[in-house]
């Protein structure tokens, strides 16, 4: 992208469809999982190659431990898969990694090999790529609350101090700017307890495509639809 073209700095995505993808072509809904990850990776370097220095990726939600033991097991093991093949694709492309979400509920090797990828990566500064794992905004907010509360009590900080940006500081994203749009595929309407405090002004884009047919051209003609539009963040 051109510099004088304005690029978003960071997009999020809610990457849905990957079992309805499989379910249309008669696949079991593991394999709908495993071309998701394919689309991440193509995704990614679209990501990088337009410009967008942060990416944030809804991969697992926090109420997805609810699925089936099989399906729950089958997506940790692409994850750590996929994090072993990112810790040396992210370095030769200088992206770094982080996680947000309630990580310690992950299986112990899939937690260590996500820890190790991002210490690996720390100091790449091309791009940021965010994987949203185990992750629920509620209990984001819910947690954060309490942990200022503590603060409060502890007498560590004043009440006179809360404000948003303080509130901010506490929430698992205090390292990265919000979004400025966010992309749902396969045209769910909702947000699905995702990023609520961080999405607050971000532009929506609902996409009908399945996660696993998104391509490269589809995310352009999203940033293309971005610069279209005016964001005036309750201003005339």
């Amino acid at each position: 992208m051109q510099d004088n073209i304005r690029t978003p700095q960071h997009i999020a995505i809610i990457m849905d469809g990957n079992g309805r993808w499989a379910a249309r072509k008669g696949l079991p809904r593991i394999m709908g999982h495993k071309a998701g990850v394919e689309t991440v990776e193509k995704i990614i370097d679209a990501v990088l190659e337009f410009g967008v220095r942060y990416l944030t990726l809804y991969v697992f939600s926090y109420e997805n431990w609810k699925r089936p033991k099989a399906e729950v097991n089958a997506l940790m093991g692409y994850l750590k898969t996929y994090l072993a093949k990112a810790d040396k694709e992210f370095n030769k492309k200088g992206v770094r990694l982080l996680a947000i979400g309630e990580l310690s509920m992950l299986p112990d090797d899939v937690a260590q090999r996500l820890q190790q990828t991002i210490e690996n990566t720390k100091d790449n500064s091309n791009m940021t790529v965010v994987l949203a794992l185990s992750y629920g905004s509620r209990q984001e907010i819910v947690q954060a609350a309490k942990n200022i509360a503590q603060d409060v009590k502890n007498k560590k900080i004043n009440l006179s101090s809360i404000n948003e940006d303080f509130f901010s500081k506490y929430l698992y994203t205090s390292q990265i700017p919000d979004p400025d749009i966010l992309i749902r595929t396969s045209y769910e309407l909702r947000l699905s307890n995702f990023l609520l405090w961080q999405l607050s002004y971000a532009e929506f884009y609902f996409s009908k495509k399945m996660w696993p047919d998104f391509t490269k051209e589809d995310l352009l003609e999203v940033i293309s639809d971005f610069q279209k539009r005016k964001r005036r963040y309750g201003n005339v």
